[in-house]
């Protein structure tokens, strides 16, 4: 996506930057976007670096059998959280194409972070 203006605004956007196991700092991000939204906030959220970890489709348990966060990624839509974007550079780095991701994401190049940033009024990293 090369033109900034067609980048998603909304009331909140969430960064989320950490792999799916190791730490809660996923799943509490996850949760943050789910609750905004069922309290009427517009939410979009950001997968870069470990975080886009999260968007693969074969996710196992952790190494201390923490579970995986496929579930609340298929809830987001039941709570209108239509905006899933992906660092392009991060995917690819990990090696996940489109037919490898649990859920449908838009890929984004690395200098439209700040912008999508701009784009929201809030913006919260985990």
């Amino acid at each position: 996506m090369s033109d900034e203006s067609k980048l998603p605004s909304g009331d909140l956007l969430v960064v989320l930057r950490h792999g799916p196991h190791g730490s809660l700092w996923l799943r509490e991000g996850l949760e943050a976007a789910l609750v905004a939204a069922a309290l009427g906030q517009r939410v979009s959220l950001l997968f870069m670096g470990p975080g886009v970890a999260a968007l693969a489709a074969n996710q196992q348990r952790g190494p201390l059998e923490q579970k995986g966060t496929l579930p609340m990624l298929e809830m987001l839509p039941l709570y209108e959280v239509e905006h899933l974007l992906a660092v392009e550079d991060d995917l690819v780095a990990l090696g996940l194409g489109a037919e490898s991701l649990a859920v449908p994401v838009e890929r984004v190049g690395p200098a439209a972070v700040a912008a999508l940033m701009a784009r929201h009024p809030l913006v919260l990293n985990f």
